[in-house]
């Protein structure tokens, strides 16, 4: 087993990159402290949020047709 947080990265590195790749995504999951009710939530607000600037002027919406069109010459 390793002993210090160095000598585990180096062990960690060592592993083939899909090995590597599912500990990196276990290791992230387990930052994310929020449940999927409070992101939920937080979502929900921030849609509100953003509806409030467009009903009331602060904001100005973009038609969907024109931003698929943009989108697509910024691709070519």
């Amino acid at each position: 087993m390793a002993e210090t947080a160095k000598d585990l990265e180096s062990e960690i590195l060592r592993l083939p990159a899909a090995a590597r790749a599912r500990l990196a995504e276990r290791l992230l999951a387990s930052l994310d402290t929020e449940t999927d009710a409070q992101i939920e939530e937080l979502w929900l607000a921030e849609a509100e949020r953003r509806l409030d600037e467009l009903e009331s002027a602060h904001a100005t919406g973009i038609a969907a047709d024109q931003v698929i069109k943009d989108a697509r010459s910024k691709l070519r």
